[in-house]
């Protein structure tokens, strides 16, 4: 068994609620010590906050493998505190509108001083610079921006709110980690770090892909419901069955949209494969008929007998249990909560719980000790409500 990639990579997490808590959890279960640096007194709001559905808080579910220091920013000990531990890290990531860290005086220039090395990780809703920087917003709001929630929806129906947060797990959370990873890699090799500026905006920009197509081949982009990979194309979509289930289709490929023909009796569909329009349409209505006469469970049954990417549309607590997941060991327990396990398997590292989701500051003294302070030092600090 070898040693986790990213053992003895030190990242000081600045973040909150998400996306950035997400990120550094994905670093954290690679292996690098991940430091919460968390307001004093509650600490993240995320803690309360994200409480939704009962007493299980979304704090829980993205910071495991943590430590948390909580730090006062806002005093010139705790700033002083802060850079003596950026002075020996490798990554910092932080989540604060532009300027916010430069005007604590604990921003990538003031960072990259002490530690030419450092890799700083910025993720805001709009980027560093343009008329929007300074803007609030969540995630519906980066998506309308980009032109992606226009194209969710059924035709001419408004546009669906996904119950996934696209810009923020993409666009913050992975394109995060993609960035501040090349960073480190670089930094390694060169001997210097980088600032890396993450537009959640900019990053679902980049990956609307067939909403791209559609403007450079026609001119615009196709109403909601239409283009090929949303509803325009019968081979591809979601069909409901006689018990108000779903299956999604996506048998695209010639041999596979054969085989399903054949299982749902419809030979004579074959060659509308990838049929558009008026008549996609017309082959759409014909497949959502030949789907309402059986139940959910007597379409799963024909289609685990048939190899054409036709399968059930679970319900998540049905995803929980469902057999090729959890043979993947996608679902851990951690301190009593069932969460999700990371979505890589790295050969020779199996994944492991080291910390469950720490306590607020439950860490402090032991990061500082590590950093080189005196007890007398950590005793003031705290003295002084800096930690």
């Amino acid at each position: 068994m070898r040693s986790p990639p990213l053992a003895g990579l030190r990242v000081l997490d600045l973040t909150r609620l998400l996306p950035g808590p997400l990120a550094s959890m994905h670093l954290a279960d690679l292996g690098a010590d991940v430091i919460k640096v968390e307001d004093t007194g509650a600490g993240d709001y995320a803690r309360s906050a994200g409480a939704v559905h009962g007493d299980i808080s979304y704090f829980q579910l993205v910071n495991r493998n943590k430590r948390s220091l909580c730090l006062d920013l806002k005093q010139g000990a705790g700033v002083d505190a802060f850079l003596r531990l950026a002075a020996t890290a490798d990554v910092i990531l932080e989540g604060f509108r532009p300027g916010v860290v430069d005007k604590l005086g604990i921003g990538y220039q003031a960072v990259a001083e002490l530690n030419p090395r450092i890799v700083y990780g910025a993720i805001t809703g709009y980027g560093q610079d343009g008329p929007y920087r300074d803007r609030a917003g969540h995630d519906l709001n980066y998506l309308g921006y980009c032109g992606l929630l226009d194209q969710i929806g059924l035709p001419g129906s408004a546009p669906a709110v996904p119950n996934f947060q696209i810009g923020d797990l993409l666009g913050g959370s992975l394109t995060a980690l993609v960035g501040v990873l090349a960073g480190v890699v670089d930094a390694r090799s060169s001997g210097r770090g980088r600032y890396v500026d993450v537009s959640m905006t900019d990053a679902v920009f980049a990956h609307t892909i067939f909403p791209l197509l559609a403007v450079l081949g026609l001119g615009h982009a196709l109403p909601r419901g239409e283009d090929v990979l949303s509803g325009g194309m019968p081979s591809y979509g979601v069909y409901a069955t006689s018990d108000g289930r779903h299956f999604a289709v996506s048998a695209m490929e010639p041999k596979f949209w054969q085989g399903f023909c054949e299982a749902v009796g419809r030979p004579d569909l074959k060659p509308f494969a990838f049929a558009t329009g008026a008549e996609g349409q017309r082959i759409r209505r014909e497949l959502e008929a030949a789907f309402a006469q059986r139940s959910f469970a007597d379409w799963t049954a024909v289609f685990e007998r048939v190899d054409c990417c036709v399968t059930p549309v679970l319900r998540l607590e049905e995803s929980l249990e469902n057999e090729q997941l959890q043979a993947r060991g996608m679902i851990v327990e951690v301190a009593g909560v069932k969460q999700f396990a990371p979505p890589f398997k790295i050969s020779e590292v199996p994944f492991a719980v080291r910390l469950p989701p720490p306590a607020a500051g439950e860490h402090s003294d032991e990061v500082l000790r590590e950093a080189g302070f005196s007890a007398d030092e950590i005793a003031r600090l705290r003295a002084q409500k800096v930690i």
